[in-house]
């Protein structure tokens, strides 16, 4: 644990906790607050109980895409259907950012991570709704209430890591909550392809769905209920300084859509906006067409697919850990996020010419390379966009660049999706080639300017110095 105190060196011999000065008018008078930062061990929870709910609703959303085809049997549609179970939760996301960031500035972390766990409950529970052929729709409802729950999840992770981490563990603990993201993908590709045949029986292959349906309902009422029980608002002193001044100054900011005007007026912020979303809606269509391209060049290998998908997730995940831990470290952000942008579009350029060579544990190699990449950039974009726009709500941030990563994500699946029916895969994933070569370009024009890490130099208020202990 870290604790932080600071002590007024105009006392000799007996330390102090910081007295802060506060004017609500400049001829009001002053008073004064004890202050002390530090961490809790509790964080450690918090961060687990978010990572899981958010696991929990990344699988729903992949779930049908790990097994498309089957699923296209089942329901008697086509593809485009089914790739819309996936696409509803980017075309969601997009209207809904700005209302759940207004409730987010009001009521706070708890509230949203209330909703956000109901409604992924509700939406697991639809579901078991639609176990017949007929009944599309229930399915696509259930899918939609949960798409409706990740606007409350997926711009968390950096405001949580913010409230409850000191500056030497925020980007690991941003990592870490986009980590139980990753997993929720990650077995969502590998759980629905064990649990569900390609079978020729329809009552057979209902009775087996239901089982995956009924286990996700489980998962998400437990989450729902731990969540209710052990979820806090913040913890009881700040973690660090950046946090405190930021929580000081929430009195005085903008309007929320103030703030967004703000941000929109950024270049740095506005140039991350745009590269961000060129890599996450590439790894969005990758992941939802993923079943599609394999078994397009491999026949009867749903399994397999499905593992594929695991392995470029958690690849994905190792990349994501090892960057968080090394911007803790080095705090290189601009360099770290160009390099491993370059590096995810190399590693679709080796996906790409390797996808089609008829030796499926190759695919195996090029696939987790590029996961590696692709996915470990997720976390980065996040950390480098809180730098560029601190003091700015880190959920803001991280809201608007989700919002590109929706737009381009929908772009990219229609896109590369019609590419594949009417050209084959190449010309698809050739498609996403060209746009990660142009985020990496953009990606190299972003200026270095890390806000957040200056608010952690800045030296305490006047006659005040720092003593810092650590303990275990």
């Amino acid at each position: 644990m870290v604790n932080v105190t600071a002590i007024p060196t105009t006392v000799e011999g007996q330390p102090q906790q910081l007295e802060r000065e506060s004017r609500t008018e400049p001829n009001s008078p002053v008073t004064r607050e004890n202050v002390v930062i530090k961490v809790t061990p509790f964080r450690w929870v918090i961060v687990l109980l978010f990572s899981s709910y958010s696991m929990c609703n990344s699988f729903q959303w992949i779930q049908y895409g790990a097994v498309s085809n089957i699923f296209k049997k089942f329901y008697g549609v086509n593809d485009f259907y089914i790739d819309c179970l996936s696409m509803v939760f980017m075309v969601v996301y997009i209207p809904l950012l700005f209302p759940v960031g207004c409730l987010l500035k009001k009521y706070g972390l708890r509230t949203i991570a209330l909703i956000g766990s109901v409604l992924n409950c509700l939406g697991a529970w639809v579901k078991l709704g639609s176990l017949r052929s007929d009944l599309f729709a229930v399915t696509m409802l259930g899918q939609f209430i949960a798409a409706v729950a990740q606007v409350f999840i997926l711009g968390m992770p950096s405001r949580l890591a913010a409230v409850w981490f000191s500056e030497r563990e925020v980007s690991t603990a941003c990592s870490l909550a986009v980590f139980g993201n990753q997993v929720g993908i990650a077995l969502g590709f590998l759980i629905p392809p064990v649990i569900i045949p390609n079978l020729q029986d329809m009552e057979k292959l209902a009775h087996h769905i239901s089982i995956l349906f009924f286990l996700t309902a489980g998962v998400a009422t437990l989450l729902f209920i731990l969540i209710s029980i052990l979820f806090r608002e913040k913890p009881k002193y700040p973690p660090s300084q950046a946090e405190y001044l930021s929580q000081t100054m929430e009195s005085t900011q903008d309007t929320y859509f103030e703030s967004i005007l703000r941000l929109l007026k950024n270049k740095n912020f506005n140039l991350l906006f745009v590269t961000y979303g060129l890599n996450a809606g590439s790894f969005y269509a990758l992941s939802t067409l993923l079943n599609r391209m394999v078994i397009y060049h491999y026949p009867g290998e749903e399994l397999n697919a499905g593992r594929i998908g695991l392995t470029i997730i958690f690849t994905g995940m190792v990349g994501a850990m090892i960057s968080g831990i090394w911007l803790d470290k080095t705090k290189t952000y601009k360099g770290t996020t160009l390099v491993v942008y370059a590096l995810s579009l190399i590693g679709m350029v080796v996906y790409t010419v390797t996808l089609s060579l008829g030796y499926i544990w190759i695919l195996f190699l090029t696939a987790g390379t590029l996961g590696c990449f692709m996915t470990g950039y997720i976390p980065l974009g996040f950390e480098f966009a809180v730098e560029l726009t601190y003091p700015e709500s880190e959920a803001m941030s991280s809201g608007l660049l989700n919002v590109s990563a929706q737009i381009f994500g929908i772009i990219f699946t229609i896109g590369q999706g019609q590419l594949i029916d009417h050209y084959g895969t190449l010309a698809g994933n050739i498609f996403l080639c060209v746009f990660l070569a142009l985020g990496t370009f953009l990606t190299s024009l972003i200026s270095a300017d890390l806000r957040r890490q200056n608010a952690y130099k800045s030296p305490p208020p006047e006659n005040v110095s720092t003593q810092i202990s650590i303990h275990g």
